[in-house]
């Protein structure tokens, strides 16, 4: 139960609901239970008239008639009190079931992107979906049940206590066995529960990839491949599942055995002691087996309590795992900072913890606002790393990176990031409407201003070229887009909120030389008063920038403007002529 700890928080937030859900859950015990001494009543009346003592048939109707009504009566206000107590925990249920899943969900996002490299995403769902349901599970049906069990067990034992007291203790000779054999069915249960959970988040990731990268096996043609893992899959989660309801099996043959021994005990004890005489009225003996059927249920669902508890105690500590997790890049102050948009590298050194590749080594370099600088050098040579280290994606090992002359490790993590119009290589677009992933970052954005950054980005056309416009749903990942259009779509999504800074990762790799220099034309009007810097593989993207750094191994291996880089010669050269040759052929 250590890891259920947890929610304790949301009792204390939901105490006073709680509170009156178990005076409510009492009450409507009581009323439950209170028909039978009425029918015991009615058993007499019935035994005083066989035996003369009450001649009138009229008065046994008139006893009868009032009994009946007494029971009718507190079992319909039994019922409703039953509804109201479902209600108030039930739907208490569901505000902790909501507020666990922000808390996870807000979680999810404060942790650093090394967290999301070492996991997978279908793990992650798993655990905010189908570990939150089992835990809402013990937040509402568990709790409500075991108010239930105990309320109705405290009130059938205080009016079997007061009908027979020696009766009383031979009928709960049985429930010390049960104990026991909860508890032993518990610690397998747990066991049994966190298996399960571990292949339904196997299932969920390898559903979520195989569905993510279906244009991949469908062109190599592994669609039986892959649906025999996934029927691996399937199969070892359905073994999982089963063994686990072997165990749960148990549980509900057991409590009706010991019930019915209990009955047993009532009726033989109980009926040697109305022969002895020690029990006067045979009432007594039918209030007994009533009170002890009336058991059945409650000490029934003590199997399925324990069940729900055992299975949200697994989930919650898969949970948990996640929520102990503590993101590597924190917010150093609340107060905002003012971003003008002056970037310099001083010295810096970077490693990525989850492959142990040093992507920068010692580089220093200065952009100031107004001036664009452009990035270009071979895959892996550390070029992406500057932009996501500028946006304290990461945080650097050595050396300083400084923002209008301060460390970016001190200023205000969400203005530095609000400040700063980013652009990834791996354009990212969600399933939602073309004019909802623009104004993604500017939610306040009008129609004017959504066209405006769309024709900036040279997708306007494309975009009216749709049956529905700017209202056209996209796929997941943008994938109704060309790779090109979601480029495009990406950019105008970095503009609209015009943002002091502007980072551009190879985002015009898809698009073809015209449009290139149409969306480069564009762009330097749009960044003449603001820092821009853009990773490239081509030079006409950036030729005509004010500086240009070549990355090479993680080092800054040639600067300079374009024509001071032409008569340095080396790479920078060699690609431009390399390029102007593909060009012209």
């Amino acid at each position: 139960m250590k890891n259920l700890k947890h929610l304790n928080k949301y009792f204390y937030k939901y105490k006073w609901k709680l509170l009156l859900g178990l005076v409510i859950t009492i009450a409507a015990r009581i009323f439950a239970i209170y028909y039978i001494p009425f029918i015991g009543k009615s058993t007499k009346v019935i035994e005083k008239y066989l035996n003369g003592e009450i001649t009138q048939i009229a008065e046994v109707k008139s006893q009868l008639l009032w009994n009946i009504l007494l029971i009718v009566g507190t079992t319909l206000i039994s019922a409703f009190l039953t509804f109201l107590m479902r209600q108030t925990f039930i739907v208490v249920s569901r505000h902790m079931e909501y507020d666990l899943k922000n808390e996870v969900f807000k979680h999810y996002q404060d942790l650093s992107l090394n967290f999301y490299k070492k996991n997978r995403t279908g793990d992650l769902m798993n655990r905010i979906s189908e570990d939150v349901s089992k835990v809402r599970m013990y937040l509402g049906p568990a709790i409500m049940y075991s108010v239930t069990t105990f309320t109705s067990t405290v009130v059938v034992l205080i009016f079997m206590i007061k009908a027979a007291p020696e009766l009383t203790l031979y009928t709960v000779i049985p429930l010390p066995i049960l104990s026991v054999a909860i508890y032993r069915l518990s610690v397998a249960i747990h066991k049994r529960s966190t298996i399960v959970q571990q292949y339904l988040s196997k299932l969920n990731t390898f559903t979520q990839e195989s569905f993510s990268g279906i244009a991949v096996i469908k062109s190599y043609g592994i669609e039986p491949q892959t649906n025999d893992n996934f029927t691996d899959l399937s199969n070892g989660s359905l073994q999982k599942n089963i063994d686990l309801v072997k165990v749960q099996a148990f549980f509900f043959p057991l409590m009706v055995l010991l019930i019915g021994i209990s009955n047993l005990i009532v009726i033989y004890i109980g009926g040697r002691k109305i022969i002895s005489g020690e029990i006067a009225n045979i009432d007594v003996l039918v209030e007994f087996i009533l009170y002890v059927n009336m058991l059945t249920w409650p000490v029934a669902s003590i199997g399925w309590v324990t069940s729900l508890v055992q299975q949200a105690e697994a989930s919650q500590e898969r949970i948990n795992e996640f929520l102990k997790e503590k993101p590597e890049i924190t917010n150093p102050k609340s107060e905002p900072d003012t971003i003008n948009g002056n970037i310099e590298f001083k010295d810096v050194t970077f490693t990525y913890d989850d492959t142990n590749i040093t992507a920068l080594k010692n580089v220093s370099f200065q952009v100031k606002k107004g001036e664009t600088l452009a990035i270009i050098g071979k895959t892996g040579s550390g070029k992406s790393t500057i932009l996501e280290l500028i946006g304290r994606l990461y945080d650097i090992d050595e050396g300083e990176i400084l923002i209008d002359g301060r460390n970016n490790e001190e200023l205000n993590l969400e203005s530095l990031r609000k400040s700063i119009g980013y652009v990834p290589q791996d354009a990212f677009l969600f399933s939602d409407s073309i004019r909802n992933n623009i104004n993604f970052g500017k939610t306040e954005a009008d129609e004017k201003e959504i066209i405006e950054a769309a024709k900036n980005a040279s997708v306007h056309k494309n975009i009216m070229g749709f049956s529905k416009g700017y209202d056209t749903v996209l796929g997941e990942r943008g994938i109704t887009l060309s790779g090109g259009q979601k480029q495009r779509v990406s950019i105008a999504r970095a503009i609209i909120h015009d943002p002091e800074i502007l980072l551009f990762d190879d985002c015009l790799s898809a698009v073809d030389t015209e449009t290139e220099e149409e969306i480069l034309n564009n762009l330097f009007e749009i960044t003449k008063n603001k820092t821009t810097i853009i990773v490239s593989h081509r030079v006409s993207s950036a030729k005509n920038d004010n500086k240009i750094i070549i990355m090479e191994d993680g080092k800054i291996l040639q600067r300079g403007t374009h024509t001071e880089l032409l008569r340095q010669g080396g790479y920078y050269k060699e690609l431009y002529a390399k390029q102007l040759n593909e060009k012209e052929m």
